[in-house]
């Protein structure tokens, strides 16, 4: 399997302008920023995203993720955050290696989010769909 481009950032081979490091995570600037501050927490260990870390690794990658997250916010003081992981090709991934995108917000941003989606099932439905697979 070929290396991602974050093994190459773990590993040294390709710069990157970190803000935070420990045994598990490395966190640094996105290079297509949304905003200023947008800020990539990763594992340094490859897991291709968030459904494949094992659990026992789960909380170091999120405590990292909450750490940069109100870094970020104050840094840049930011009106909100968004704190995002994509799952899958469909769900806008494009780097298969887990990682959340921190993203400064405010007001007057211009950034639009999700649309609402007015035809799906009930939510009685959904949730008893989904409750089966716990």
């Amino acid at each position: 399997m070929e290396e991602t481009i974050f093994i190459k950032i773990v590993n040294g081979k390709i710069p990157c302008n970190k803000i935070y490091e420990d045994d598990k995570t490395l966190a640094f600037l996105d290079i297509n920023p949304v905003s200023e501050g947008h800020t990539l927490v990763i594992t340094k260990k490859e897991y291709k995203d968030f459904l494949d870390v094992p659990e026992e690794e789960l909380e170091s990658l999120m405590s990292t993720v909450h750490k940069i997250a109100k870094a970020v916010k104050q840094a840049e003081n930011a009106e909100g955050i968004n704190v995002t992981t994509n799952i899958g090709k469909a769900a806008g991934q494009d780097v298969f290696h887990v990682h959340f995108h921190i993203i400064p917000r405010f007001s007057e941003d211009g950034i639009k989010l999700w649309p609402k989606n007015k035809d799906a099932k009930s939510n009685e439905e959904i949730a008893q769909n989904i409750a089966k697979y716990l």
